[in-house]
């Protein structure tokens, strides 16, 4: 950022390490960094009083703030990015970490969707934050459709791939459905779809509908339209948002206010509210991106951070994303490496699969 690359060039030595110092200190414990704890790490010996002047300047330039009426700082937002951009030490891995995630691939199923869950829920143990995978649709051949009624609101579109996966989506079929109507419209359908993928049939199976109208009667072709809208999800490039370890950003010590805003951020999430819009900045280049607080729409009322990565399929095409949300005061240099080694790990995985 502009703005903290000129505030970082205006520091002198003593002021970077103070400012590193009450950050890794933040970062570390949560609390409040005083200058008589300073006064212990700093490399060179100064006062208590020379420190407090420094984290004064430091506070005035918007990079600490005072939580309450103590000698102690933290980190403000802008603070945290101008850390995470200037100052942050990525670390190697830790091996017990990479372990946790490898075993998540030591079975021989190919159900992507089922590794995907297993895969985020490894992250969340790991991380001890939320994690969230962002899946691609399904794109494999699909073998087989049939409609399956459950009431007179309710039916099921179950679609079978060619690699053994199957998908149930619910939607709601005109009325006036009877068992022949699904039966008709369901090998209609088959007729047309058989080795072809989803994104495939996006381009031509309403064309193909149109110009074979007069082939199904008029209650089936009904239900052709309200079932494609469903299994299309036309305008969807991703198939769903698996989030795990919601728990780990509950404390039982969060007043009622910071538990309303991490129920605000999960309702989003539930909804894909702006997922879009994180996924297309992480395309803008490969690797690990953080976004603090309110730097996106989506955490602003939560108050928390994201550290996400796109993942890749064998043609190198971004298909969706793997991150962590926390609070502010994630332990970035740890989370980065996790983050960025499951990106490639599931991206790696779908790719043998595929």
């Amino acid at each position: 950022m502009k703005q903290g690359e000129n505030i970082l060039s205006e520091l002198n030595d003593r002021s970077r390490e103070v400012f590193r110092r009450v950050v890794e200190g933040y970062l570390a414990s949560g609390d409040p960094v005083g200058s008589r704890s300073l006064t212990r790490t700093l490399s060179e010996k100064v006062s208590a009083a020379t420190i407090r002047n420094v984290m004064q300047d430091l506070e005035y330039m918007g990079l600490l703030g005072s939580p309450h009426i103590s000698a102690g700082r933290v980190p403000t937002q802008m603070g945290l990015r101008m850390f995470v951009d200037g100052f942050l030490e990525v670390r190697e891995m830790d091996q017990l970490d990479r372990q946790k995630l490898d075993e998540t691939l030591s079975t021989n199923a190919r159900d992507v969707g089922g590794l995907l869950d297993r895969v985020s829920t490894a992250l969340s143990g790991v991380t001890q934050g939320a994690s969230i995978v962002l899946a691609p649709k399904h794109e494999a051949p699909i073998k087989h459709l049939e409609f399956v009624s459950l009431g007179v609101d309710r039916a099921l579109v179950v679609m079978v791939f060619a690699d053994g996966h199957v998908e149930n989506r619910l939607f709601t079929p005109p009325p006036g459905q009877t068992p022949s109507s699904m039966r008709e419209a369901a090998n209609f359908l088959n007729a047309l779809i058989e080795g072809k993928t989803l994104s495939d049939l996006q381009t031509q199976i309403r064309t193909e509908i149109s110009n074979r109208r007069q082939e199904i009667d008029s209650l089936a072709h009904e239900l052709v339209n309200s079932g494609l809208a469903v299994w299309e999800n036309e305008g969807e490039r991703y198939e769903r948002l698996i989030v795990r370890g919601r728990a780990n950003l509950l404390n039982a010590d969060d007043n009622e206010e910071d538990l309303e805003r991490i129920r605000v951020l999960f309702d989003d999430l539930e909804r894909k509210r702006d997922i879009e819009e994180f996924l297309q900045l992480t395309e803008q280049g490969e690797g690990v991106r953080i976004f603090i607080g309110s730097e996106n729409k989506l955490f602003s009322l939560s108050g928390s951070s994201l550290v996400v990565s796109p993942y890749m399929n064998a043609d190198r095409k971004i298909i969706g994303a793997v991150g962590v949300i926390g609070p502010t005061r994630l332990n970035y240099g740890r989370i980065v490496p996790i983050v960025d080694y499951t990106a490639q790990l599931v991206g790696k995985m779908i790719s043998d699969r595929s």
